[in-house]
């Protein structure tokens, strides 16, 4: 069910703001100054993301591999992700973003204190080179997928939450996008106030539950 939603969702963004020429990869997006771009909208690598999920599938792993970028396999998998976790600790040290490692993905939490002001998918303008330099880490390691996903706590109501996180999601993911990177590497969700990390009883969980997530994983083949 949250991938229909978050399908519509995409689509009624895409429709609500005016298009630009993406110069890096000739693909219609959403303009920067209307608050996002809808990410892999031209390739339509959003909307086979989410027909993937069906039979478990990821299409984004073989159109990427079928465009030659290639995949990982065995110790080069651990080896790819350890250089580009360290890349990024050094661009984000001191940045209040926080990298954890799990297994061979990398996780980036960027708080909404930082990232957004309240109520609002703008990015502060502050946090824009902050989010350009992950771009061109992105870039850089290639072989790799990248999924943005938006969160919200519990305060306001559920289709409101839902659709604030979309709209931040998308804000980040263009951001990142508009360094060069291949948009058929992206997912895009918003997850609204249905995937805490603290309780939404208190300010200061709420203020955690205020987030955008990106996750990073290898492209394994074979």
């Amino acid at each position: 069910m949250r991938f229909s939603i978050v399908a519509a969702g995409l689509v009624a963004l895409s429709l609500s703001a005016c298009t630009t020429m993406n110069p890096f990869t000739g693909d219609q997006q959403l303009s920067s100054t209307t608050g996002g771009a809808l990410v892999g909208a031209g390739s339509g690598a959003v909307i086979g993301a989410i027909a993937g999920t069906a039979t478990g599938a990821d299409p984004r792993v073989a159109a990427l591999i079928g465009a030659g970028i290639g995949g990982l396999t065995g110790a080069a998998i651990g080896h790819y992700m350890d250089q580009q976790e360290a890349e990024l600790r050094a661009q984000l040290q001191g940045t209040g973003v926080s990298v954890t490692r799990v297994g061979a993905q990398i996780i980036l939490n960027m708080p909404s204190n930082i990232t957004f002001d309240i109520d609002s998918a703008a990015v502060q303008t502050g946090f824009n080179e902050t989010l350009i330099s992950v771009g061109l880490v992105l870039k850089k390691f290639n072989k790799t997928i990248v999924d943005v996903y938006g969160h919200t706590d519990d305060t306001g109501s559920d289709a409101h939450n839902q659709d604030l996180s979309q709209r931040r999601a998308v804000a980040v993911a263009t951001i990142l996008a508009n360094q060069g990177i291949d948009q058929r590497r992206f997912y895009i969700e918003g997850k609204g106030e249905t995937d805490p990390i603290a309780s939404n009883a208190t300010e200061t969980g709420r203020s955690q539950n205020r987030r955008v997530e990106i996750q990073i994983s290898p492209i394994q083949q074979g």
